[in-house]
């Protein structure tokens, strides 16, 4: 056979094996069809990427030139990632989606879709990562959530999800967990075994916290859990997760903080604030190596600072404390040394404390609230 003959072979059967890889799998066009059609076509601005996804084309042949231009990703035939830009696109999520069963990314985030969470998600036994954050999505988390065993992150906040958390501690892949600005309710189910990040923060939801639901969490860093209804002791438990360096629970209703001594901890940031904490200041808050923030910001706590939080050596670095029924004079150490605090006591029942201090610029509680406080509980 001639060489040219064989040249023009070799090519035309090159040719005829990258067409079949570029041929999209039928299901993951069927779901990509059904994807587009959910989506209203007024929402699709003419310069978006869904305005290119035109179905005469082939959704993974490249180069892709004029169709189908940014918003998927295929890896062969089938499509790996779907990210849409944030164009405000407005319409349901379609069932279909479960087709895309090689999906991996799925980034919808920042735009109007609304409706419910298919329960089909579940379908989708590759898919990393799933960020549908700020949208009107409503109705509520689909227990099925927990078969995507291959999750790592799950940001669904700043929707208008409703109803109690689902038990999602076998996604044991999971890193990040992200429902904050929602309209949940009930209490926290047993979690994720590997959480790094979790974020519920303003929600309705209520109870006391329980070890149950943090059992094994020992790889947690951030926890936001403020803005709800959470209720009942803050147990020590709680200030002694081994890699916990960050703790939002303002603006709940926790009454009584208990905290213990720490062997080791990376703790660095408290944020206690508008609760209904009764009793002391703990002083123990002083014996985390590294804590640089600690905010107990009006609460009904009472009686002096503890010199403690301004020892020698202490970490404190900002001291939130205004607010409350402290009383006595403020440690002088925290208007001395090489860094001073920064913060707020204002609000209190506090005596000789320098107006000449940032800590002090907002003024202390009438003598006769303070008198009435400590004459019995103080009014909520």
């Amino acid at each position: 056979m001639p060489k040219t003959q064989s040249a023009i072979l070799l090519l035309l059967a090159a040719s005829y094996s990258l067409g079949v890889l570029s041929a999209t799998f039928p299901d993951d066009v069927a779901a990509l069809r059904a994807f587009k059609s959910a989506v209203k076509p007024a929402s699709i601005p003419s310069t978006s990427c869904l305005a290119t996804w035109n179905f005469s084309a082939d959704p993974c042949a490249v180069p892709r030139i004029n169709h189908f231009t940014c918003g998927l990703t295929c890896a062969g035939n089938r499509v790996v990632q779907l990210t849409l830009d944030s164009q405000g696109y407005s319409g349901t999520l379609t069932p279909s989606i479960s087709k895309l069963t090689h999906l991996i990314n799925l980034d919808l985030g920042d735009n109007s879709f609304y409706g419910p969470i298919p329960s089909s998600i579940s379908s989708l036994p590759n898919l990393r990562n799933l960020i549908l954050r700020v949208n009107s999505l409503s109705g509520s988390v689909p227990p099925s959530i927990a078969a995507l065993r291959s999750l790592v992150t799950l940001d669904l906040s700043h929707n208008s999800l409703s109803g109690q958390l689902p038990n999602m501690s076998s996604l044991t892949g999971l890193t990040r967990l992200d429902f904050s600005y929602n309209k949940l309710t009930g209490p926290i189910p047993a979690l994720p075994p590997n959480l790094n990040e979790l974020a519920l923060k303003a929600n309705s939801l209520s109870g006391p916290l329980t070890h149950y639901s943090f059992t094994g969490l020992n790889r947690l860093m951030v926890v936001e859990l403020g803005e709800n209804s959470f209720t009942g002791t803050l147990e020590p438990w709680i200030f002694l997760l081994p890699s916990l360096q960050q703790i939002d629970l303002a603006k709940n209703s926790f009454s009584i903080v208990a905290v213990a001594k720490p062997s080791n901890s990376e703790l660095v940031a408290v944020d206690l604030s508008y609760n209904k904490l009764e009793g002391f200041l703990p002083a123990i808050f002083a014996d985390f190596p590294i804590l640089r923030s600690l905010a107990l910001s009006y609460n009904r706590l009472r009686g002096p600072i503890p010199w403690q939080y301004s020892k020698k050596g202490s970490s404190l670095q900002r001291l939130y404390l205004d607010g409350n029924y402290l009383n006595g004079s403020p440690p002088k150490g925290f208007f001395s040394g090489d860094k001073p605090v920064s913060g707020s006591l204002g609000d209190n029942c506090l005596q000789s404390c320098p107006v000449s201090s940032e800590l002090c610029l907002k003024s202390q509680k009438p003598a006769s609230i303070c008198h009435q406080a400590y004459g019995g509980k103080p009014k909520s």
